[in-house]
Parts: structure tokens; C-alpha cells; sequence
């Protein structure tokens, strides 16, 4: 492959500018983590009081699962930012990619110094997005449970509905039942719906005094029954040890249940994450010829200025290596092979608006990668397919259904990374949420809407105007309404609403995307490759 030409003037006033508003950004993302991770709670009563039970937060007892000095690839760690009035920071549960004796396994742990640890909407959505990732890349689950379950107040968003909480009880049984091992601490409270997490399992351990699991707790009880009991003797880790059998393991401390926890682990017989790749080339990984740090000084802080997106390839690739297919055509979309992490995959990545030549060569190089069972990034930053008559002469209706019909069938890994715009139906082009990528992240600068503020101004406006024909309509009032549109607009496409609702699997800096693509690639190269009969290539 050969080197992608440097083109980045690093001493122009533009790449300073650009660093300086980009590094403005990181600083929010961190400010906004560091919330999600903390709540603003540091010295909140709520935090207080689980330290005093003896009990460890989430993020901590990931840590003494987790392999020595390994990652933790924490997913979704702003889910439900800026909604609920931010009383459910980070959805109330933390899930992400964890290494135990080299094996990657998902992470599900409660934070009960939220809420007690019951189970708000954007937590269902984090719990269900977390398991539907360990399936798909055949992952055993450790659900870390300290659970009062469901959100009562917000019952009717949380019990009925198909991925709601007996979405997860389904999803658990599944992957049982598919060989991926399913392993539960029980940490505190696992009352109602909670208490099928460790029953469930294909093992659980309970720790003694602080876990307990029960259908209905004592106030049920005591309301059904008239009953007064204590909570140990009603669902304790003795009692469901060494009478009922709920329970496979009882230990007195949460580090004793991580080291048997561990030793459970070894003995699944899953499959490490550096195990020979099978049905993936994968060579000796190398570093980009250029660094990261210098994307922030490429992607203009004027999102009306566009980038080379060449250039951002050429500082998350091996090498800064790419094999360029039809460098000469359809230049608004940038298609080639190269390697992440020394794994081959096949990069589409937008130059701006997507015309009909771009949409055709897109199509045509996502059936080769199908074809030759190699895995997919997609580089998002689009205002979505072109427009106006020439266009729809030229068939970008069509051409741009072939694309999409190309994306939705392909069955190769896909992995979507929003750099940039994310509008229209050039999001579901380049492989949006909707498509089913394995895994899509965002960068802090990102936007994703049906179209952009500037163009939903205009377009809304004069329709909502137009609807308005006889009515004496004042410049104040047109404004207002402009005004009305642009904030709605605004607000919806910022990358922070769209985290807090899971549109992606969590924003990360562009300095992160590398590795972060990296693990992605090796989940994929542990499982099975695409089926031979999957993988025919429809030429349109």
C-alpha cells in the first residue's frame, strides 16, 4: 500500500485556530465524563452510605476483575446526559469491554448511589445495547448487580415493552443458551425482575451481608402477608446458598467474590483476545507515520469549512498506508483498503455531499469487502445525498438505494465512526445506528440530524409560512419563528442529546479512535467469519 500524501500545513493559522476550538472541546467531553462518573456526588450522602456498608462503586469493582494494568472500554458512559434533570448520571449503570485471563468479557454493573441502582429508561437502553454487543461479538457477560430494579415512577417506560427489562431476561437466556457464559455477583438488593440477573446465571456469587435476592422484600411482604421480616433471613446469601440453592457461591467480601469471580472465568473456556484470528488477515500492527494530535488541527472549527478526510485516514492507519479504489471518481466519498492495528480492513469515508458517481463506487467497493470477507469502517461527515434536478436526472435516488440495499445486506463486521455532519439519508449510507454496525462511536464535534440547522431554518420556515398564506404575519414574528426552528434543530443534532440517548456506543476524542478500533477489530477476529454463502456480490 502506499503512504497517503501530506498535505497539513501545521504552521497556517487555520490548523492553530482549529487546535485551539477542538481542544475547547475535549475539555467539555472530559468536564461532562468526569460528571457522569462522579454524579457532582463526590461527597454525597448517597455515596457516603454505600462506603459504609463496605461497599465498592462500580467503576472500582470493574477495576478488581479486570486483568492488571488492562483496559476497560467503557460504552455509553453519557447515556441520559441532560435528561431526568440529571438525577440519573451515566443511566444509573455502567457497562463496557473488560479483559479477564485475556478474554474479553462484557461488564454490566449497577451504581446503587444512583437511585438506588433502579433501572431508569436510558439504563434499560444501556443494559439491552450492552448485551446485543456481547452477542454479536460473542462475549460472555458479568453483571455486577446492585439493583433496587425497576424505576417505579417510570413503570410504563421501563417493564412492557419489547426491549425493556424482560428484554434483557430474554437476551441473558439466549446467550446461555449459545455457549456465552453468564456470571453474577450479587452486590446488594435484587429485588423483584432484578432477581432473575443472578437467576439467570449460569453461576452467581453472593456476598454475605450486604447480597440478598428475593421476588417480593420485606414491605411486600409485609403488605401481601402481613409478614415482618429481615431482609437476610428473607433472601440473604445463607439462605440462598445453603437452603434454596439460588445461589452457587457465598463469600464474606466483595474482594473475595472478585477472586473467585476470576477463577470462574478461567475455567469457561472462552476464547483469548490475541488467539490466532482465523478468517481475518492480521499481521504485525505499526504506527501512523503521523500523530493523532494533529486531527485536531485538521477538522476546521467552521463546520461550513470541509477537510481531506485522507488526512484524518492517514493518522488512524498503519503506515499512514492506503490503497486507494477509484481515486479518480466519485471523489466525495473516499474508499480503500488498509490496516488498523495491523487487521485489514476496508475504509468508506465521506469528502462531503454524496453525489451519484460517489453512491455507485461506495456500492461497488462495500460487495468486494463482503465478498472478500473484510471488515468495514465507516468515516461519517455528510450532508447526505445531492439534490436539485441534474441529480435526480442522474438517478440519485437509486444510486443512493443501491448503496444503502448494499450497506443493509453486507455481512461483514461494520464499525461507523461519526467524525463530522451525520445528516439525511447519508447517515443510513455510510452505515448508521439504523444499519447495524457492530459498534459506532461519535467525536465531540459531531452532528447528526435530518438535516443541518442552517438548511431545517430555511426549509421549515417557508413551509410553515407557506401555511400561514393570508395571515398578516409580522418580521418579528418570522424571526421568531426562525429562531424556533434553528434552537429545536440545534439542540437535537448537538452530539451530547444524541449520546444521551444511545445513538452511539459513546463519544471518544479522535486521539482514542485508534485503539478504540483496534479492540473493536480483534472482538470481531475472535468469532466466526462471514459465511461463505453471505458473502456473493451483487454488481449494480
Amino acid at each position: 500500500m502506499r503512504a497517503i500524501t501530506d498535505t497539513v500545513d501545521r504552521s497556517s493559522e487555520l490548523f492553530t485556530t482549529n487546535v485551539e476550538a477542538y481542544e475547547r472541546d475535549l475539555d467539555v467531553l472530559a468536564e461532562r465524563m468526569q460528571f457522569a462518573i462522579t454524579g457532582g456526588r463526590g461527597r454525597s450522602r448517597s455515596i457516603q452510605r454505600h462506603h459504609d456498608r463496605g461497599k465498592v462503586l462500580p467503576r472500582d469493582r470493574v477495576d478488581m476483575v479486570i486483568d492488571e494494568g488492562s483496559p476497560f472500554v467503557e460504552l455509553s458512559t453519557l447515556a441520559g446526559w441532560g435528561q431526568a434533570d440529571d438525577e440519573f448520571p451515566g443511566a444509573g449503570i455502567v457497562t463496557g469491554i473488560g479483559l479477564v485471563h485475556g478474554v474479553p468479557w462484557m461488564f454490566i454493573a449497577n451504581d446503587a448511589t444512583v437511585k438506588g441502582g433502579s433501572l431508569f429508561p436510558a439504563g434499560i437502553k444501556k443494559h439491552v445495547r450492552a448485551q446485543d454487543i456481547a452477542m454479536e461479538n460473542g462475549l460472555g457477560c458479568i453483571y455486577l448487580v446492585d439493583s433496587g430494579g425497576a424505576f417505579l415512577p417510570m413503570q410504563d417506560e421501563v417493564f412492557p415493552d419489547r426491549d425493556h427489562f424482560g428484554g434483557t431476561f430474554h437476551r441473558q437466556a439466549r446467550m446461555s443458551a449459545a455457549g456465552l457464559p453468564q456470571l453474577s455477583v450479587v452486590l446488594g438488593g435484587c429485588t423483584a425482575g432484578g432477581a432473575y440477573v443472578p437467576a439467570l446465571s449460569d453461576e452467581n456469587i453472593m456476598v454475605e451481608g450486604i447480597g440478598r435476592i428475593f421476588l417480593g422484600g420485606p414491605p411486600i411482604v409485609k403488605a401481601a402477608l402481613g409478614e415482618v421480616i429481615d431482609p437476610d433471613e428473607l433472601g440473604g446469601a445463607a439462605l440462598h446458598t445453603r437452603e434454596s440453592g439460588v445461589s452457587d457461591h457465598m463469600v464474606g467480601t466483595e474482594a473475595e467474590a472478585y477472586g473467585l469471580l476470576r477463577e470462574l472465568c478461567a475455567n469457561t473456556n472462552q476464547r483469548r483476545i490475541d488467539a490466532p484470528a482465523g478468517w481475518l488477515d492480521v499481521i504485525e500492527p505499526e504506527p501512523p507515520a503521523h500523530p493523532a494530535e494533529e486531527i485536531l488541527g485538521i477538522i476546521n472549527a467552521d463546520t461550513r469549512i470541509p477537510f481531506d478526510v485522507r488526512q484524518i485516514i492517514a493518522r488512524l492507519v498503519d503506515g499512514s498506508r492506503f490503497s486507494e479504489f477509484k481515486p479518480e471518481w466519485g471523489t466525495s466519498i473516499v474508499v480503500g483498503t488498509t490496516r488498523i492495528w495491523g487487521h485489514l480492513v476496508g475504509v468508506i469515508a465521506n469528502n462531503g455531499i454524496i453525489f451519484s458517481e460517489d453512491a455507485l463506487k461506495a456500492t461497488h467497493f462495500i460487495e468486494l469487502c463482503n465478498q472478500r470477507a473484510i471488515p468495514l469502517v465507516f468515516l461519517q461527515n455528510t450532508t447526505g445525498y445531492m439534490v436539485g434536478r441534474d441529480s435526480e436526472i442522474g438517478g440519485i435516488a437509486k444510486n443512493g438505494a443501491k448503496m444503502v440495499s448494499a450497506v443493509a445486506n453486507c455481512r461483514v463486521p461494520k464499525f461507523t465512526v461519526l467524525i463530522g455532519g451525520s445528516f439525511g439519508a447519508g447517515n443510513y449510507g455510510m452505515c448508521g445506528r439504523g444499519f447495524d454496525p457492530r459498534f459506532l462511536f461519535a467525536w465531540p464535534n459531531s452532528r447528526i440530524a435530518t438535516m443541518a440547522a442552517d438548511t431545517a431554518e430555511t426549509v421549515l420556515t417557508d413551509i410553515r409560512l407557506g401555511g400561514m398564506k393570508g395571515a398578516d404575519t409580522t418580521e418579528e414574528e418570522i424571526a421568531e419563528i426562525r429562531r424556533s426552528i434553528r434552537g429545536q434543530y440545534e439542540e437535537q443534532s448537538d452530539p451530547y442529546y444524541a449520546t444521551s440517548r444511545l445513538w452511539d456506543d459513546g463519544l471518544i476524542s479522535p486521539l482514542d479512535t485508534r485503539d478504540v478500533l483496534g479492540l473493536c477489530l480483534a472482538l470481531a477476529a475472535r468469532g466466526p467469519g462471514p459465511d461463505a454463502g453471505d458473502r456473493l456480490v451483487y454488481r449494480m
